[in-house]
């Protein structure tokens, strides 16, 4: 398996409009797909070359609570925060004043050891994160794991550990695979197909 990044995240969104004004306008990200029709839409960000955020907008979904980033909760639950890399504690900056100038909480930017952040919310309450490498840091090159009490599986260490899954007994035959039609086909298609 050879992964390439996040193609994108999913989120929902009730106002499709204020959605746009900050992730495209504010973020400067730039809105690269969008699919609609009635009570629908699932629009695209482009974070990276590799990496996108989208949104369905829902008429009847609510904004979620906001909650403080990393803080535990109780109950069903499954999303805490998002964290978008950047290049540089000036991006952080940049960030940062675009946010407060718009009237957006945005958090000082803190120190992890491994990466800088910095909080804040987006119009729909999603807790997002902006964040840059520390100068001289790279865990990706050399993990490390500083919990003081790692679960047994946890020591076993960074790498996949084979064996510990079953292994495909027939894996799907070139001649088996086929790939159906979805949502979005209408971004490319020709006035021809």
């Amino acid at each position: 398996m050879r992964y390439t990044g996040v193609n994108h995240l999913a989120m929902a969104t009730r106002d499709m409009d204020a959605t746009i004004r900050f992730w495209r306008d504010l973020l400067r990200m730039r809105l690269v797909a969008g699919l609609g029709r009635p009570g629908y839409r699932h629009y695209f960000f482009e974070i990276s070359e590799n990496d996108m955020i989208a949104f369905f907008e829902w008429p009847h979904v609510a904004p979620i609570e906001e909650k403080d980033h990393g803080v535990p909760v109780s109950g069903p639950f499954a999303f805490d925060h998002v964290s978008i890399g950047v290049r540089d504690r000036d991006d952080l900056w940049e960030i940062k004043d675009a946010l407060e100038a718009a009237g957006f909480w945005a958090s000082e930017i803190i120190d992890h050891g491994f990466i800088f952040s910095l909080y804040s919310f987006d119009p729909n309450h999603i807790a997002i994160e902006f964040s840059c490498p520390v100068p001289g840091v790279d865990i990706r090159s050399h993990p490390c794991n500083a919990d003081k009490h790692p679960s047994a599986v946890a020591l076993e260490g960074p790498e996949p550990q084979p064996g510990k899954w079953p292994v495909p007994e027939r894996p799907t035959p070139f001649a088996e695979r086929r790939i159906y039609p979805g949502e979005g086909r209408e971004l490319v298609l020709t006035d021809d197909e």
